[in-house]
């Protein structure tokens, strides 16, 4: 790519961030592109559509949550482990303005946010489920989905509620069963 168009995307990229952060997955495509400095169609030269700019604008943050998975294998309790990822995205995603949007409503491709935190978790899953702590047919496109709708649901309220409710979720409705 030409220095120039290196440029230009980065600016597209930063005023998507900002724009993002304060209006929502939903900001304005004109706004964003006249605050780079750059025309319409040279925003969507770089960026074919809004999920794909949202990817560009999400990426490192993502790229983040997925290093923690990956430091997360190291704790002993497997359960745990997941646990803690699951509401540590879950509690991302809340309080990143457009981030639970844009995981959503972008196209499932294999270089995706979505991908990524689904494979950055499956080592997690896998052993949990190895241990018997998660039952086997439980996807961990399952769990980064489920952990999407309960952002959503949160965005209004607060990371600590996002994760009270993914825990809910991981533990279910029953009372713990007590040994006679």
């Amino acid at each position: 790519m030409r220095a120039d168009a290196q440029r230009n995307r980065a600016r597209i990229v930063k005023a998507a961030s900002e724009a993002v952060a304060r209006d929502g997955a939903y900001a304005s495509l004109e706004e964003i592109a006249r605050a780079a400095g750059v025309g319409s169609a040279t925003l969507h030269r770089h960026f074919p559509s809004r999920w794909a700019l949202l990817e560009a604008v999400f990426h490192d943050r993502v790229e983040a949550l997925c290093a923690r998975a990956g430091e997360l294998l190291a704790e002993p309790n497997a359960h745990r482990a997941l646990t803690t990822w699951l509401c540590e995205l879950a509690a991302y995603c809340t309080t990143t303005r457009g981030l639970v949007t844009a995981l959503l409503r972008a196209p499932q491709e294999s270089e995706s946010c979505s991908a990524m935190l689904v494979a950055a978790g499956e080592p997690l899953r896998c052993r949990a489920a190895e241990e018997g702590l998660v039952r086997s047919d439980v996807a961990m496109v399952d769990l980064v989905t489920l952990v999407k709708a309960i952002a959503l649901a949160a965005e209004s309220s607060s990371a600590p509620e996002a994760e009270r409710l993914v825990r809910l979720a991981l533990q279910g409705i029953n009372p713990p069963r007590r040994c006679l």
